[in-house]
């Protein structure tokens, strides 16, 4: 807080001390004496009184009579009737002086309560605007600037992140690379007639390193960088969004050449005439005010528009053409090798041990993004600090894989036998799945511990590489291996249970997958019948029309069940060609509770022997 501030707050603290202080001497003086009328008769009878003074109150006889005493004392006597006192004081022949009757003071009673009032108000108010001013800076007043730009400002040498910090996006450093060249020599690519792009979209899942190549950027480039929210231009007033914008392009323009970033831009940039808010909706305005300002400067001022976006499919159509943003960069999840780039990254700061193969983890952590990497040498790091070593481990962090893939494991949990035998049995009869078909597994870990999700256990494969697509095979493995549980509790129990309602979800959910999106039905055919990308409230329109009729809706629900049934059938035929193996597996996660890969393959290298027929 400044001087200023600090002085309003003593006269503040003065006044309501003055306040206080008028209100304890008012108080003094209302105190009353103990002096009363039989102490005044019997100091007039024994002639000890030598003057009185006598005030009468407005409007009313009261009043009150100051006795002065031979002795020297000043007694007061408040009295209801000021003539009986004078009538009192006439029989022993004593001459009272009155005093007049108090008048109102004008000043007093009118107009010192108003500058009073007026102090205080005045007084609040400057330390209302001073507590606004305080986290801004002198003279940064919120109320009269609530237009103003929330951009942050910086250059290369304010932020120490720069293209090396960002590991695993090769071909999208390069392209932005080229952007940052362009601001750096212009002249190289005018020349030859080439237009800086005027923005640029960076879109992709979450977590996969958007925001961190934008402040990559801003650590490299020589030139101002503005960094802003999509949802710091929309608040409750509408037209403040398009100052905003109006103003974030005002300074962008006095700056050039330099990089405007806009982080989560479908927050503003959501696609107009959803039904829900019209023409003055606050964030279609703020929408349009950015449209015409990305479309207005002209050609090659050096303002380049960077945004991010892990929603681009819901963005206006008219802030995706060229001239706009004219480039669109896709950030993925890293593939093997960028994986291993951002956990070496990562693990330069921690102590690893000789164990520690960073090339095995990256083999295994397939579709995990740059931020599910870093949090899983983080969690790994926290199992190695709560077990008192001052290294990594690679034991940490297969735990730590376990913990961020499944959950944290709840060995405290209180099971019966009966429960632990059919959790053993379900999960074994994935894992055999995993095993046995080609296309999906091997198996990393199985675990009949339950976990934070609520899971009684679980089977977690071990993919070995990064698929573009899936085939109709793949997919049909991935819904018997989903089966595969169900399957093995009906054959050993001869009963099912709700432990494989995750499962069927899943199953259902891929087939439908295959027949309306992908077109893998014979019967129904190549077409696409899926609705999934007109789901309202995300930027579509309020209501749409179904794409296929009731008919087409009944042979999708008949393909659904047939690729069910047909891979609800293979699979169990493959699990009772295996059944020594399913009851193998069971036994030894009863003994041990979770087993490894080597474990549980170890179960088929054995010499198989004949264990008996099953009724199926």
């Amino acid at each position: 807080m400044g001087k200023n501030g600090r002085s309003l707050n003593l006269i503040f603290v003065l006044l309501l001390g003055a306040l206080l202080v008028m209100v304890w001497s008012s108080s003094l003086n209302q105190v009353q004496d103990n002096y009363t009328w039989g102490a005044l008769e019997r100091d007039l009878e024994a002639g000890n009184v030598n003057g009185v003074v006598i005030s009468q109150n407005k409007e009313t006889p009261t009043g009150s009579a100051s006795v002065m005493t031979k002795n020297g004392d000043n007694r007061t006597l408040y009295v209801t009737n000021v003539e009986e006192v004078m009538e009192l004081l006439d029989r022993y022949g004593i001459d009272p002086m009155v005093r007049d009757v108090p008048q109102d003071s004008w000043f007093l009673n009118n107009m010192l309560p108003m500058l009073l009032a007026a102090a205080l108000f005045m007084v609040f108010f400057f330390m209302m605007m001073n507590a606004q001013n305080a986290g801004a800076g002198a003279g940064n007043n919120k109320m009269m600037n609530f237009g103003k730009s929330r951009a942050r400002m910086s250059v290369g040498g304010d932020n120490n992140i720069t293209l090396k910090d960002v590991a695993g996006l090769k071909e999208e450093k390069e392209d932005l690379e080229e952007i940052i060249d362009f601001l750096r020599e212009p002249g190289k690519y005018t020349k030859v007639g080439a237009r800086i792009p005027k923005g640029v979209l960076l879109e992709g899942p979450p977590g996969t390193g958007k925001t961190l190549l934008a402040k990559a950027i801003a650590g490299e480039a020589d030139v101002p960088f503005f960094s802003i929210s999509g949802s710091d231009f929309v608040e409750m007033f509408v037209g403040v969004g398009a100052s905003r914008v109006r103003d974030l392009f005002e300074d962008a323009k006095r700056n050039a050449p330099c990089i405007v970033f806009i982080d989560e831009i479908d927050a503003v940039a959501r696609r107009r005439g959803t039904g829900m808010g019209g023409g003055h909706d606050e964030r279609e305005q703020t929408l349009n005010q950015l449209l015409v300002e990305m479309d207005g400067f002209g050609v090659n001022e050096g303002i380049i528009v960077l945004a991010a976006t892990n929603r681009v499919d819901i963005l206006d159509p008219a802030i995706l053409r060229p001239g706009r943003f004219d480039r669109k960069i896709a950030v993925g999840t890293p593939d093997v090798g960028g994986r291993e780039e951002i956990l070496t990254l990562h693990a330069k700061n921690k102590p690893l041990a000789e164990n520690v193969d960073l090339k095995q983890v990256a083999q295994t952590t397939a579709g995990f993004t740059g931020a599910d990497l870093e949090n899983l040498l983080n969690e790994a790091a926290i199992l190695a600090a709560g077990a008192s070593r001052a290294y990594v481990a690679q034991e940490d962090i297969s735990k730590a894989f376990v913990k961020v893939g499944i959950g944290t494991e709840k060995k405290s949990r209180i099971i019966t036998d009966q429960e632990k035998r059919i959790t053993a049995f379900h999960e074994a009869g994935h894992a055999i799945l995993f095993h046995v078909l080609p296309d999906v597994g091997p198996v990393y870990t199985v675990s009949i511990i339950p976990t934070g999700q609520g899971a009684a256990g679980y089977t977690m494969p071990l993919p070995e590489r990064d698929d573009m697509f899936y085939t109709k095979g793949r997919m049909e493995q991935e819904i018997m291996v989903s089966l595969g549980g169900r399957i093995a509790e009906q054959l050993i129990f001869d009963d099912i249970t709700t432990g494989a309602s995750s499962d069927i979800k899943k199953a259902t959910k891929m087939a439908r997958k295959m027949v309306t999106r992908f077109g893998m039905s014979d019967s129904i055919g190549v077409v696409c019948y899926d609705d999934d990308d007109d789901e309202v409230f995300i930027g579509r329109d309020l209501a749409h029309a179904k794409s296929h009729s009731e008919m087409i809706s009944g042979e999708i629900d008949r393909e659904v069940k047939d690729i069910i049934d047909r891979c609800y059938r293979r699979a169990k035929e493959l699990i009772l060609e295996n059944l020594e193996i399913l009851h193998k597996c069971a036994d030894l996660l009863l003994e041990k509770e979770r087993i490894t890969r080597e474990e549980f393959e170890a179960l088929f290298r054995k010499e198989p022997s004949f264990f008996g027929s099953v009724d199926v």
